[in-house]
């Protein structure tokens, strides 16, 4: 296995919708995090990341899901509110001896984003 996977708790504030949530920003500074060149390695290297991203809703909202209407474990037993949108990012990091930083600009223009929001199995009782 691998790629990028980290679990962290952010700071209020560091999530934001606006009021018609048509947009979100999510921005984090200096996020401690532990670096593994390989998922379950034993070398574990600290590590900082730092992103901005931002995500504006570019169509109208669309429910999705069945909620309470199937068995928790039907893949359906969600309810969801999404839009498409179109996301930007700002992303950097560093660790002794290496760092990086995304260019600016970078966006989900090749890709998909979606804007939304979402209560899922056995969250919905």
């Amino acid at each position: 296995m691998s790629g990028l996977f980290w679990t962290v708790e952010f700071p209020e504030g560091a999530f934001r919708i606006s009021r018609n949530r048509r947009r979100a920003i999510l921005e984090a500074k200096d996020v401690p995090v532990i670096d593994t060149f390989q998922f379950a390695n034993p070398f574990l290297v600290p590590s900082t990341v730092s992103f901005k991203v931002e995500w504006e809703a570019t169509g109208p909202p669309e429910q999705h899901g069945s909620g309470n209407a199937v068995p928790t474990t039907d893949p359906a037993a969600f309810l969801g509110t999404f839009a498409p949108a179109r996301s930007t990012g700002r992303f950097s990091g560093a660790e002794l001896g290496f760092s990086f930083e995304s260019k600016r600009g970078v966006s989900s223009d090749l890709g998909y984003a979606e804007l939304g929001t979402e209560r899922n199995g056995v969250f919905l009782s």
